[in-house]
């Protein structure tokens, strides 16, 4: 959520940013809160108004009844009585006018960095670099749930009859690698200096729409039937939430920390081939990074994100590439994206694994998570990124590390979560 007083003043330039991320249904926002926000702030002044107005009255009562004159004084009272009324009405407005303000600029996307390619959607993001040599044998390489199947290492009729569509049961080794995975991505972020930390998975609604927007909201989250809870999408979202209505003190940022977390997701419009097995699905567990830093560090931290990600596909000898997410695919509340894709040998192209933003001070903003420095209190900026999401990762790391014989290798980082396992057959 972008500051009121800046759209106040830039209103021109909102517009543009708007523009850029092909919403133009949303233009007409932009004066429509400007008018409330005069009407609220022109309320907001009338109540003060009267309050002192009130004030003065007050003071008159007491004067006049110290000099006996009762029937003034209650003449007097009479007016502070009818003032009391309206002063209600006028709250009650002020009230009813800031929550149409808010709602407005909670769906007005936030300002994205002049750096960001302008693009309507996916197809148009730009490639960054790339990361490795991407390889395809000289044998066919199955589909990913095909290679589980012939390891004994999955069972997704189970699943279907338990849960339904979008859920697995892994089994034997191919479970001992999703966990060894986990441990060692959360071990990765613990020696580049992150503090490791284990979240609540559900959040109350408020820090719901403190961390998104309202249309991932409804694309992604669960709620939980009759309380105010919602099982998190990512640890994100919990993680951002741990510093709701906070002032940390300068001198304690930035705060870098990564937490595992299950994760649940309505995927809704999940369509087509790659997004059968376990590529899609409604749970599944991820190790995180998030940041909470100083606005001016905030752009070498998001570079630091990303690279660890790169770092940690790399030392497993996954070839990946960065893309730089265009103006369109950006969800409103980020600032800037990039998205790690690893190589599918099968596929003979990347797909996503991971995707680190910075979203600016507007998740601050949202939540009240204010810096106390020496120059006054300011919003900190937010920054968050995939360090490793299992599934996805384990399409890629069986489909590059598979051998001709139908087993898989075990790079030398992973083997000893893998009890000095070398291989996988």
């Amino acid at each position: 959520m972008i500051d009121i007083k800046f759209l106040r003043e830039n209103p021109d330039a909102v517009k543009e940013n708007i523009k850029k991320k092909f919403q133009d249904h949303k233009l007409a926002l932009v004066d429509e809160v400007i008018e409330l926000d005069a009407q609220a702030r022109r309320t907001q002044q009338e109540a003060d108004n009267l309050r002192a107005e009130r004030n003065k009255l007050s003071k008159q009562i007491g004067a006049l009844m110290g000099q006996g004159k009762k029937d003034e004084a209650e003449e007097v009272k009479r007016q502070v009585s009818a003032q009391a009324k309206t002063l209600e009405e006028l709250a009650e407005k002020e009230k009813e006018l800031g929550e149409k303000v808010t709602k407005i600029m909670m769906t007005i996307p936030n300002i994205i960095d002049p750096s960001v390619p302008i693009g309507k959607n996916d197809t148009e993001n730009v490639e960054i670099q790339k990361y490795g040599d991407p390889v395809v044998p000289d044998f066919e390489i199955p589909y990913h749930t095909e290679i589980m199947e012939k390891l004994n290492g999955i069972d997704l009729d189970s699943a279907r009859k338990v849960a339904g569509n979008g859920f697995y049961y892994l089994m034997g080794d191919i479970a001992r690698l999703h966990s060894a995975v986990i441990s060692y991505a959360r071990d990765f972020m613990i020696d580049r200096g992150f503090t490791y930390c284990v979240p609540p998975f559900m959040i109350r609604s408020n820090v719901v729409t403190g961390v998104m927007s309202f249309d991932e909201m409804d694309a992604m989250m669960y709620k939980i039937e009759g309380e105010d809870l919602y099982l998190i999408g990512t640890s994100e979202h919990s993680m951002i939430g741990k510093f709701i209505d906070t002032i940390i003190p300068e001198a304690e940022l930035p705060k870098t920390l990564t937490s595992y977390s299950p994760c649940f997701r309505k995927e809704k419009g999940a369509h087509g081939l790659e997004e059968r097995g376990v590529y899609r699905i409604h749970q599944f567990e991820k190790q995180e990074m998030i940041v909470v830093c100083k606005p001016e560090e905030s752009p070498m931290w998001f570079e630091k994100l990303w690279q660890n990600t790169v770092d940690l596909f790399r030392s497993l000898d996954i070839p990946v590439r960065t893309l730089e997410c265009c103006s369109g695919d950006l969800a409103d509340l980020k600032v800037k994206s990039i998205d790690v894709e690893a190589w599918s040998p099968r596929q003979k192209k990347y797909f996503e694994v991971g995707s680190c933003s910075n979203l600016g001070d507007a998740q601050a903003r949202r939540l009240k998570i204010r810096v106390n420095a020496e120059k006054g209190k300011y919003f900190a900026h937010t920054l968050n990124n995939t360090v490793v999401a299992p599934p996805r990762m384990l399409i890629a790391f069986l489909e590059n590390n598979l051998q001709a014989d139908g087993s898989v290798r075990i790079p030398a980082a992973l083997q000893p979560y893998m009890g000095g396992k070398t291989e996988i057959k």
